[in-house]
């Protein structure tokens, strides 16, 4: 009789993955991979269409006993309940035992963002044409509203109002909010809004191509990188770093939480609380430097 892990299913899985459901190779070779390692902690004499939901549950409780990330558990979770789905079509089993197990939570990764001195130096660029006054205009902006990609992209010259330095903004869901503009921002504004006006401008967007059309997404996220590199910045940038930053730095200067909720446009608080994780990151290192106790347990 053969055991789990040479069981003639196994083979005929892999085919109906790779034929049927047409996944790719490293996607079936994850599979059985964890299907492999499902088996190596089940009896020796056990047979697929014998194990039960207490002896699957018993396997994640192991594994994660053993440090295996939730990651790594959802994915395994994920081939046990594909394959006993299979067995359950083939009639091989009458229901599917790995059906209402879950795998443990994953830990939401915190935003990665620069910080102030490296902002500074991102923003700190010679203008010296339409493109550099263009490019340090939109990441001002970006850093200094904590606005989304697909929100300055859609921004149209009469969404910003340099005299109350403010701008309007449609978020997630269509729903506007009214942004305060920092001086830096308005004056890069201000001196790439001249040179806008000898551009062969066919749209109302705020931020142009040197042909005169709205900036697409693509092209703001190259210019960043541009820039990035330009500078000599470490860190990779990208529109949603400029916005972690911003929420970041506000929120470690102010404290508080819910004008940051609002300045981003989060619907919920649970979601701006992401950042009261990084001010505490940044606090804690601060005290691991500076507390006497907290050096001496380091020595």
């Amino acid at each position: 009789m053969a055991g789990l892990a040479d069981s003639p299913w196994i083979a005929k899985f892999e085919r109906f993955l790779s034929a049927e459901r047409q996944l790719s190779a490293y996607t079936v070779r994850n599979y059985l991979n964890e299907l492999q390692r499902v088996a190596s902690l089940l009896p020796d004499d056990c047979q697929w269409q014998q194990v039960t939901h207490e002896q699957l549950k018993a396997v994640l409780a192991k594994l994660h006993r053993r440090g295996l990330s939730p990651r790594s558990l959802s994915l395994c979770l994920s081939a046990q309940k594909q394959f006993f789905s299979y067995l359950l079509r083939e009639q091989q089993i009458v229901a599917n035992p790995a059906a209402q197990l879950s795998a443990p939570k994953q830990g939401k990764p915190l935003p990665k963002n620069l910080d102030a001195d490296s902002v500074n130096h991102l923003l700190d660029i010679e203008v010296t044409d339409a493109i550099s006054a263009r490019d340090k205009a939109l990441m001002e902006l970006f850093y200094s509203s904590g606005l989304r990609l697909a929100e300055l992209a859609g921004l149209d010259l009469n969404d910003i109002d340099l005299v109350e330095a403010q701008v309007k903004v449609v978020g997630k869901g269509s729903k506007e909010r009214l942004l305060p503009v920092g001086a830096m921002a308005v004056n890069a504004i201000k001196q790439w809004l001249n040179y806008r006006k000898l551009l062969p401008c066919q749209d109302a967007a705020l931020f142009v191509s040197n042909r005169g059309s709205r900036l697409s997404h693509r092209s703001i996220q190259a210019r960043l990188s541009y820039w990035a590199q330009q500078q000599l910045l470490s860190a990779k940038v990208h529109p949603h770093k400029l916005r972690h930053s911003f929420a970041t730095h506000l929120l470690e200067a102010s404290g508080d939480l819910r004008a940051v909720q609002e300045l981003l446009g989060h619907a919920n608080l649970s979601t701006t609380q992401i950042y009261t994780s990084l001010d505490f990151q940044h606090l804690a290192k601060v005290y691991d430097g500076a507390h006497p106790r907290a050096r001496k347990g380091k020595n």
